[in-house]
């Protein structure tokens, strides 16, 4: 996403200013800005001043507001994927193979969940398309969307979900992560207090394992 390195320097009423990698630190800024206000917050020139550039430098680097915010996007992205892969690496060793896929598939679940109640305004960036921007695009199988859906894999693998009934389980699984996601920092779930929310986190995942029980 962000590979070039550019040499770069510009005048400013400050004096002069000399960067070394322009595009990735207004990436950083963007980001920045995303996790205090959220996809509303990230714009050329709110990163440019946060970087201590002019717009105009900031707009060598990004031709406009929609392509900082999806570079922005992929990056919650993948922070989001980097959080669930946290939770997974913290799983306990297991010789039951349906116990591991069901503990990888909660573990999947928890790293979400936790993103979304650390870094709220990154999550919703994620997740954030503007208005009249196009067709859709399918979620990416190689960020969380696909962690998911590997998870459900290993579900098929070890006999807990019937092969029959996994396809698009993972959009029924994501609905369910997701929907609960919002409600704990957007909805009238979000002033639950920590031991009942736990509690519900739990619940819900529980349903959704039990709701994927459909194998021998």
């Amino acid at each position: 996403m962000c590979t070039g390195v550019n040499i770069y320097s510009v005048n400013e009423a400050r004096g002069t200013y000399h960067h070394g990698d322009l595009r990735n630190a207004l990436l950083r800024a963007g980001a920045e800005l995303a996790e205090s206000g959220g996809p509303d917050a990230v714009t050329i020139r709110a990163a440019a001043r946060l970087a201590g550039v002019t717009p105009t430098a900031a707009y060598r680097h990004f031709a406009d507001h929609a392509e900082l915010l999806g570079a922005v996007r992929e990056l919650a992205a993948d922070r989001l994927a980097a959080s669930m892969a946290r939770y997974l690496k913290r799983m306990p060793p297991t010789d039951d193979p349906v116990a591991g896929a069901l503990a990888w598939l909660r573990s999947t679940g928890r790293g979400y969940i936790h993103f979304a109640l650390t870094e709220p305004g990154l999550f919703r960036t994620a997740f954030f398309t503007e208005a009249g921007e196009g067709h859709s695009v399918p979620p990416d199988r190689s960020g969380p969307f696909g962690m998911l859906a590997d998870a459900l894999d290993r579900l098929v693998e070890v006999g807990y979900l019937a092969a029959e009934d996994r396809p698009l389980a993972e959009f029924a699984a994501w609905s369910a992560v997701h929907g609960l996601s919002l409600l704990l920092i957007d909805g009238p779930l979000r002033s639950l207090p920590r031991r009942e929310r736990e509690a519900v986190i739990d619940r819900s995942l529980d349903v959704i394992e039990h709701g994927l029980a459909t194998g021998r």
